[in-house]
């Protein structure tokens, strides 16, 4: 079993984001275990609608119960006000621009480890704790963000862009567990979300259809649907409501002439309004050689010139080697050993020494491997 990671003074307080899950749950549990004084508090980062699509309120029940079975004090806080206006606008931004954003790094940063930390230390705490899989280790250099031993569950990709100094106020005790203890350590302490389903997605989006979300924000810009050569195959609702790589909701099976083979979205021309698409999950126009991000964020000591390491450029990707090259003006350029498929602007790159993160950066341009009409 792990070890658990002691208070460095008797009734040190230590404030754990309870969302309600059994990741959070436990991560309480091991630290009240562990000699901390644990209290809780629930955030609140999106208002209650009348749909039925998000869970805030039973999410806030739940982190009761289990506050109750813990014996700690359970706070809440509205932040929703801050996530309309840092990240929900961002995504609307990022989506007409025809980008993919990733809202739950942009949360990590902007909000769970900013304004909700600084609230937890008003509150007389001296540490944040999550339930995110990923450990913090010392380092030459400061913390280290590093994978959790259950590959399967790692979430460091989502933690990139979290201030280092932020990290060093931070536990996260299920770095070092797999999901199955997780659940069993949930069952055996009674804890009531024992057996309670992950949650999937964003509280704002939840498990309704993404497009007829996205729809209550953005106007439809339909537009033609063509081939790499140009051939007129149907009419888009918006580049706004597709992503590189796509393949259900296209609208286009059995087209006249063309084989089974389903369609992906391989790019969007936004000056004629014009989704491009090609047939087959390993198309030649859905790989890319190299890709530029923006501003990076550095997790580990900065490096000034190019080096070998593995890059993610999505959630549960597994390691990419790659070689990093530092720009000075903050950027940086990656080329891949091996090319990308479906390689996304406004998604992150995430860049990893062995087991440790070393920052990342959004995904600003891509490289083809093949330029369009060349590979039709």
């Amino acid at each position: 079993m792990p070890a658990l990671t002691p208070p460095p003074a008797a009734g040190t307080r230590v404030m754990v984001a309870l969302s309600g899950g059994v990741d959070s749950a436990v991560t309480a549990l091991l630290l009240k275990e562990s000699g901390w004084d644990v209290q809780g508090f629930f955030m609140s980062n999106w208002e209650e609608d009348d749909d039925g699509y998000c869970s805030a309120a039973q999410d806030f029940q739940d982190a009761r119960a289990v506050a109750a079975e813990l014996g700690i004090p359970l706070h809440r806080a509205s932040f929703a006000a801050l996530y309309r206006e840092r990240i929900f606008a961002h995504f609307l931004s990022e989506h007409r621009a025809g980008r993919t954003p990733n809202p739950d790094v942009l949360c990590n940063r902007e909000i769970k480890f900013g304004p909700a930390l600084e609230w937890a230390r008003r509150l007389g705490a001296s540490h944040f704790a999550t339930g995110h899989y990923a450990r913090l280790m010392p380092a030459s250099d400061g913390i280290a963000l590093c994978k959790a031993r259950d590959s399967g569950k790692d979430q460091s990709y989502f933690l990139h862009a979290v201030p280092s100094a932020a990290l060093a106020r931070t536990l996260m005790p299920l770095g070092d567990f797999a999901k199955s203890e997780v659940r069993e350590r949930a069952r055996r302490a009674g804890l009531p979300v024992f057996d309670k389903p992950d949650s999937t997605g964003i509280c704002f989006i939840g498990e309704r259809p993404f497009r007829q979300f996205l729809a209550r924000f953005l106007d439809p810009s339909p537009g033609p649907i063509e081939s790499p050569l140009g051939e007129r195959l149907g009419t888009h609702f918006g580049l706004a409501f597709y992503t590189l790589g796509q393949r259900s909701g296209l609208g286009i099976g059995g087209c006249r002439g063309r084989t089974e083979q389903p369609w992906y979205v391989a790019a969007k021309d936004a000056a004629r309004n014009t989704l491009v698409v090609v047939q087959g999950h390993d198309h030649p126009l859905l790989a890319s050689s190299a890709l530029a991000t923006d501003a990076w964020h550095w997790l580990s000591a900065p490096r000034r010139t190019s080096f070998r390491c593995t890059v993610k450029v999505r959630y549960r990707q597994s390691d990419q080697a790659a070689v990093l090259e530092p720009r000075v003006d903050g950027s940086a350029h990656i080329e891949f050993a091996q090319a990308q498929r479906a390689v996304t602007p406004g998604q992150y790159a995430v860049a990893y020494e062995g087991e440790r993160c070393l920052g990342g950066g959004v995904i600003a341009s891509v490289t083809p491997l093949v330029r369009e009409r060349a590979a039709a």
